[in-house]
């Protein structure tokens, strides 16, 4: 039997003491210790500095200091990393919100039950994502280990292509979307497609959030758009974006693929059937293998790979499994990522 100090350690943050009772409830059935609770902001900061727990359940809506402004806070602070998993009422309508917490650093979202028959997927949806948070504390080894140089020879970029730009990227996404894309120049190459593993209604937000820091026009992709250099179409929540032969994008209600839709695989598919050696692929932090099939088809096409180095992602996934199977032209660190970029597109 496991040990209290064996398992990971969790603070749970909610003004709500039925809400606290349940999550602690829950995440001590899935094999958590829950080491405190909060009934605010600044209960919530306290238990971090006294418990240094490996991961946190944090409501936005508290009285006093509020979800959001104990996220800056623990960024400002430094220290070691408690990875947050925000559990509050989210919808379509208030997918403002949800972004701006998952920019300010959240690991993940997970929106509140509105009725019992979501109970359950609630409890899943939870545990899961908050033994995947604990697990990037507390893991160091393999989780966080360089890439294995599988002896494939970096090819460099053909000097005066202008080039398509497709970013993918899910867990610590809108973070580092925040940090990449108001720091690319505008026009650049061919245009740019964005595909953020997030439910419907939430990448409108996302997508304004951009656009009111970046040179570049981020927009949502409606369908029947073609690719323009000054705008970022990034693909809908809960919708598939691909790309017609002649270039335009259209939007598509199949069904998920490996329990994602959108995928970012189809669209990077699609791109480099159409763009060929003029296509740039650029897999940023996530968990999953996303973006695998995808620039294997690049690769066949001629096209160029870059992916965020293990240092400055939220969750190596994405980016591991593209490096590990020899595919990558470049690892880079997140604050490399934009010169690169628009060195190669443009």
């Amino acid at each position: 039997m496991s040990t209290t100090t064996d398992k990971p350690r969790v603070v749970v943050a909610d003004d709500s003491a039925l809400m606290r009772r349940i999550v602690s409830n829950l995440l001590a059935r899935g094999g958590m210790a829950v080491v405190g609770t909060a009934r605010d902001g600044d209960e919530a900061l306290a238990m971090c500095e006294t418990e240094q727990p490996d991961a946190m359940t944090l409501d936005l809506a508290m009285p006093g200091l509020g979800g959001i402004d104990v996220l800056r806070e623990l960024r400002r602070r430094g220290g070691p990393h408690i990875p947050v998993v925000v559990v509050s009422a989210f919808s379509p309508a208030h997918g403002a919100h949800a972004v701006d917490a998952l920019a300010e650093g959240a690991f993940e979202l997970v929106p509140k039950p509105n009725s019992t028959t979501e109970v359950e997927a609630f409890e899943q949806n939870l545990l899961g994502k908050i033994t995947l948070a604990t697990r990037t504390r507390r893991l160091p080894a393999p989780w966080r280990r360089r890439p294995a140089d599988h002896g494939h020879e970096r090819r460099r970029p053909r000097d005066g292509v202008a080039r398509a730009l497709l970013i993918a990227t899910s867990t610590g996404g809108p973070r580092a979307l925040a940090t990449l894309i108001p720091g690319l120049p505008a026009p650049l190459g061919l245009g740019t497609m964005i595909v953020q593993h997030m439910p419907a209604g939430f990448t409108s937000s996302l997508a304004a959030r951009l656009d009111r820091s970046s040179r570049l026009t981020v927009r949502e992709a409606q369908g029947g758009e073609t690719m323009q250099p000054g705008v970022a179409l990034v693909a809908p929540g809960g919708r598939h974006l691909r790309l017609a032969a002649d270039g335009q994008t259209a939007v598509s209600d199949e069904a998920p693929l490996g329990g994602l839709r959108p995928r970012a695989d189809l669209l990077i598919e699609d791109a480099a059937g159409r763009w060929g050696d003029r296509l740039t692929l650029v897999v940023l932090t996530g968990m999953g293998n996303d973006g695998l099939r995808g620039a294997q088809a690049v690769r066949r096409h001629g096209g160029r790979i870059l992916v965020e180095a293990e240092s400055t992602c939220t969750v190596y996934g994405m980016p591991r499994v593209v490096a590990e199977a020899g595919l990558a032209d470049d690892v880079l660190s997140l604050d490399q990522m934009g010169a690169a970029i628009a060195a190669e597109v443009n």
